[in-house]
């Protein structure tokens, strides 16, 4: 009996090895995202994989627009909503937590910098400033605090997913005080701009 894979569209093929990319680097860290290894999750060829990326680096980069791409949108939405007052500003820090713990792309960008490819973090910091800008769109006089907010939330986010456990247990510290300090933070810069 012999196996007929379906033929995918190179639209489906790159989806495929951006998904099994993702879910690598959420399962074993950012060292295991490799062309061979997305290949072999995809049951297709290194040559496949090597195609739609060029090479480790661009499947890298594409990784993490892609990531930038769902993560972004997902903090804009609950952002905009708790401008609106339809949301409470906690969420908006978890879901920035998530993404960066979770989610892997707090491993994802500090690999990327250690290993010296620091231009494949280009999406997402291009992501972040395009959502800060809609945020504060119409609000001239809030750019300057809603940037400050952001530059705060992400690092606080990106320290979390890198030491925050660590840290919490050598402190003696819940492992959850950095959101609640970021938590804090947020809503007492949104009661001053009040």
């Amino acid at each position: 009996m012999s196996i007929t894979r379906r033929r995918l569209s190179p639209e489906e093929s790159r989806d495929a090895a951006l998904d099994a990319a993702r879910a690598l680097l959420i399962e074993h860290g950012p060292q295991s995202v490799t062309l061979k290894a997305v290949a072999a999750r995809i049951g297709r060829t290194h040559a496949n994989v090597l195609h739609h990326f060029g090479s480790a680096a661009g499947l890298h980069k594409a990784l993490i627009a892609s990531m930038a791409d769902t993560v972004v949108g997902q903090i804009a939405e609950a952002a905009l909503r708790a401008r609106a007052g339809d949301q409470n500003p906690r969420e908006v820090v978890a879901m920035t937590f998530d993404a960066f713990g979770k989610g892997g792309a707090g491993a994802l960008a500090s690999w990327m910098i250690l290993s010296g490819n620091e231009d494949a973090l280009d999406p997402i910091l291009e992501a972040i400033h395009t959502l800060v800008d809609r945020l504060a769109d119409g609000h001239t006089e809030a750019a300057l605090p809603l940037h400050e907010e952001t530059l705060q939330l992400v690092l606080m986010a990106l320290g979390d997913a890198l030491l925050g456990g660590p840290m919490a247990k050598a402190l003696a510290l819940p492992r959850d005080k950095a959101r609640e300090l970021a938590t804090r933070a947020l809503l007492a810069s949104r009661g001053a701009a009040g």
